[in-house]
């Protein structure tokens, strides 16, 4: 492993993967070996297009060469920035209609927070357990699992949390309550869906006592469960909508989406409601543009539901107990995280990258780029279940 990586570069765990990255093409990144593995993890659900796709790569470029940064976010009309909140625009339902651009996925939840205090006056959050939202301290104050956060308290307070897919807890929503977060998908907890109109109650509970419906599609968005965004699948429409990782085409963004006269309520009383210096940033935002069109312009999100299907018919094994989750956010499940953790580095060896979820040990992360070729999940699948067989051939001894 590089040693300067370790010496220089701050670590997010005791034991990174280490991969030193030469390039990386479509579904393959190569390391300084000249080594390719196939990626069905896509950065984490961020490399929407895989890698170096064209069209962003070209978008990227030709805003490079007219400018970049030029100044503070919300003040200068720059068409990138403006070009793609249009166009979202266009394929959100009423009255998801105005767009505020920032830098990351838990930057985007911060802004959705204060814009449903900022509305209702209230102060109540109310999250999920098990639920993840981003690592920054209002993001972190919502994640539903309190061994990642205890060191860092005191979090921001006034925060209740309910269990996902449990209709009882719904009660919790009251006239005190700003806002409900919910994941689309549960990410953390094992790409969890809702079940039995779950969201819609959720819905139908923050009409009833005024309260904002935060719907977090950082992972399901563009594309990625067969709909632009996860919610589209579940006939709901929020009241703020968050986004992020796959926005960008691999670039790092995020953003967050309202009804017009919501979101003009961070310009006023105070103004500066939330300010950020390179939210927008063109160049960002032209990638997100050019990811926008690919996805919506192409077929890319319907083949997401028949690879999907490729994948459920192809990943048949014994150590594989179930699949869950939706179109190309998948996770196989085995009965150990041990197991887990076995086929992971294994897979890695033999040039397929593998990944785990945040808090459930169990599962197997599955999440390609939505421009994966079938026969690139035939080969990658061959390859998992080479590895469960070896697996468990030797539990057995």
């Amino acid at each position: 492993m590089n040693t300067d990586f370790i010496k220089y570069q701050a670590q997010t765990s005791p034991y990174p993967l280490g991969m030193e990255v030469s390039h990386a093409i479509g579904s393959y990144i190569y390391d300084t070996n000249n080594k390719k593995y196939l990626d069905f993890v896509a950065g984490v659900s961020a490399c929407t297009l895989g890698h170096q796709n064209k069209r962003v790569n070209d978008a990227i470029k030709n805003q490079l060469d007219k400018y970049s940064h030029v100044m503070v976010y919300g003040e200068y009309a720059q068409s990138p920035s403006v070009a793609f909140c249009k166009l979202l625009a266009e394929h959100l339902p009423e009255p998801l209609k105005k767009t505020y651009l920032v830098n990351s996925g838990t930057e985007a939840i911060e802004g959705a927070l204060k814009l449903a205090r900022r509305t209702t006056g209230r102060s109540q959050l109310i999250s999920c357990h098990n639920a993840y939202h981003g690592n920054t301290m209002g993001s972190m104050s919502v994640m539903g699992f309190e061994e990642r956060k205890q060191v860092f308290r005191p979090l921001i307070p006034d925060v209740d949390f309910i269990t996902f897919n449990n209709e009882a807890d719904l009660e919790k929503i009251t006239t005190k309550t700003a806002g409900i977060i919910l994941e689309t998908i549960q990410g953390g907890a094992g790409f969890i869906q809702p079940e039995n109109d779950f969201l819609k109650k959720v819905r139908q509970r923050c009409t009833d006592v005024g309260a904002m419906m935060i719907v977090d599609e950082i992972q399901p968005g563009f594309g990625r469960t067969g709909k632009l965004f996860g919610f589209q699948n579940y006939d709901v429409v929020p009241d703020i909508v968050v986004m992020g990782k796959g926005m960008g085409g691999g670039m790092p963004v995020g953003a967050f989406t309202a009804a017009p006269e919501m979101m003009d309520l961070l310009s006023h009383d105070p103004k500066l409601g939330h300010i950020t210096t390179f939210g927008g940033h063109p160049v960002i935002a032209a990638a997100s543009l050019a990811t926008l069109q690919e996805i919506t312009e192409t077929n890319l999100m319907t083949a997401t539901l028949e690879k999907e299907k490729l994948f459920r018919s192809l990943l048949v094994h014994p150590l594989i107990k179930e699949i869950r989750g939706k179109g190309l956010m998948l996770a196989a499940m085995t009965e150990h995280a041990e197991i887990t953790n076995e086929v992971i580095l294994k897979c890695q060896d033999r040039g397929l990258i593998l990944f785990w979820l945040l808090f459930e040990g169990c599962a197997i992360r599955i999440t390609p780029p939505l421009t994966i070729s079938d026969e690139e999940i035939r080969e990658g699948c061959a390859i998992i279940l080479e590895v469960m067989n070896e697996v468990a051939l030797n539990k057995s001894l």
